[in-house]
């Protein structure tokens, strides 16, 4: 599933991919010859084929900073843009257990999976099967359809395209800085914040398509922020994408409710790129209640 979501950027749509490989590989059981491929190579081939041939035709899965600059207006109209097929986070559960999860890790950052997402699709799915899955040049021809230059020739262009999400999507994941956030943040105090973040922190928002680049800026939004919706929050500690994590819950009518659930990424001891996803998937992908006791 997480070949899938690599290419995709869709939890749903991967979920769909496993199930139409499974099906293909059903079908073609009996002219699978184990002298030509492992099952591994041969299932890989299938469902790699399969992605590419649902991404025909399909707008790619951004996140808000693929659309365009920054905004440095804090008082914007947080107007969601439902007509974006936005990429979606990954469940850190999906993976089962822990090794699975420092295998996939390196290929699962989600500002990697956004890089790849302006490549196409089979630039994706070349770096994958040969930078991620570790597959020969020779094994990706074959599961391609193609000769070994050309692979050879889409990786290096696909290197070049997600060169500059590399040393992000290796960030760090020590949960030092995300206590500290979460401590400011249910005391919605904003000095403390700040102090938190890189000069160069990312906040990006999706369905809403403006976001910020600055700790000023990112200031600036979460006193208005705390303005809009009060300051009595709590934070609960999730994962996704392999990264430090965490489910909002705002205040309202005497419970806590689901906001948001906000991506960290941390470099040098701070917290350099923030991704707040608000999507009504969310409670269901990720296993959260949508409401707190108070």
């Amino acid at each position: 599933m997480v070949h899938c979501y690599r290419l995709l950027g869709s939890v749903h749509e991967a979920e769909d991919l496993v199930q139409e490989t499974m099906l293909r590989a059903w079908r073609a059981w009996d002219s699978y010859d184990a002298a030509r491929a492992s099952v591994r190579t041969w299932l890989y081939r299938i469902a790699t084929n399969a992605c590419l041939t649902a991404l025909e035709g399909r707008a790619r899965r951004p996140l808000p900073a693929g659309l365009g600059g920054p905004s440095d207006d804090p008082g914007a109209p947080l107007t969601p843009s439902f007509d974006v097929p936005w990429l979606q986070p990954f469940p850190d559960a999906r993976l089962g257990d822990p090794a699975a999860l420092a295998t996939a890790r390196s290929g699962l950052r989600l500002a990697f999976v956004a890089a790849m997402q302006l490549l196409p699709a089979r630039q994706r799915a070349v770096l994958v099967l040969r930078e991620v899955l570790e597959f020969s040049a020779a094994e990706v021809a074959t599961m391609l359809g193609t000769t070994t230059a050309s692979v050879n020739s889409a990786l290096q262009r696909a290197r070049a395209g997600v060169a500059g999400a590399s040393a992000e999507g290796l960030a760090e994941t020590d949960g030092t800085v995300i206590d500290r956030y979460v401590q400011a943040f249910e005391t919605a105090d904003v000095e403390a914040l700040v102090s938190l973040l890189t000069d160069d922190v990312v906040l990006e928002m999706p369905p809403v398509p403006l976001w910020y680049r600055g700790a000023t800026d990112y200031g600036r939004f979460m006193v208005r922020l705390f303005a809009m919706r009060g300051p009595h929050w709590r934070l609960l500690p999730s994962a996704a994408n392999g990264q430090p994590t965490l489910a909002a819950y705002c205040r309202r009518d005497g419970v806590y409710r689901l906001h948001t659930l906000q991506l960290f990424t941390v470099r040098a001891g701070r917290v350099s790129h923030i991704v707040v996803f608000q999507d009504p998937a969310l409670p269901e992908l990720f296993g959260l209640p949508p409401v707190l006791a108070p």
